[in-house]
């Protein structure tokens, strides 16, 4: 199955209506048009895929390397730089721009972004465990419980008390309410990964219904 896909920046949520008048909440993500900064193949990079840059960065902030890579291209540095795998290269070129007419109305997409932070946390916020008696000479409130089996080092995947949030996630099967060319947005019908003003990755689903 061939793949197609653009790099965006979540900008909000807001709802529209549908022809039928039914309301629909979306994501608004601002798909400014990306560069195709590089072209991999099989005999060049061991395997295809183009790769995709967003959101111009200034050169005082970039390193020679990344300003060489860039004007291949005849473009300028960009902030946010992604790979698309399993796309018909044939239909793209080094230094082509691709929109938000990429995607209908109606498709179906996976998003992969990176979700809020929410710091350090302890396990009853981060990992919905209970606390214990407060009263009563209790001793145990809101301490992370027995660590299990004694054998001098703790057993991978044990809650414990850490960072919560920060994590890359893909939303699968969200629908494309409505790719706008003119503003450069898509609309997604569904929740998607990160904060507003955090950039995502949009691509065809690979499980679409």
């Amino acid at each position: 199955m061939t793949t197609k896909g653009i790099l965006g920046k979540k900008v909000g949520m807001t709802q529209v209506f549908t022809e039928a008048g039914e309301l629909i909440p979306v994501t608004v993500i601002e798909t400014q048009p990306n560069v195709v900064l590089q072209v991999k193949t099989i005999e060049n990079d061991g395997y295809e895929a183009i790769q995709l840059g967003v959101d111009d960065k200034r050169e005082v902030l970039t390193n020679k390397p990344a300003q060489g890579h860039a004007a291949k291209a005849k473009t300028t540095p960009k902030r946010f730089i992604r790979e698309i795998r399993n796309v018909e290269l044939g239909n793209y070129t080094v230094g082509d721009e691709v929109k938000a007419d990429i995607f209908a109305a109606g498709e179906a997409v996976d998003v992969t972004g990176i979700t809020k932070g929410h710091g350090y946390q302890g396990n009853i916020h981060k990992d919905g465990q209970s606390r214990g008696p407060m009263a009563h000479g209790s001793r145990y409130h809101r301490r992370p419980g027995s660590m299990g089996a004694i054998i001098n080092r703790v057993f991978k995947g044990k809650k414990l008390p850490g960072r919560m949030g920060n994590h890359q996630r893909t939303m699968q099967n969200l629908q494309v309410v409505r790719a706008d060319v003119e503003n450069n947005v898509l609309l997604i019908k569904g929740n998607v990964p990160g904060a507003n003003k955090s950039f995502v990755t949009i691509k065809t689903s690979v499980k679409s219904k």
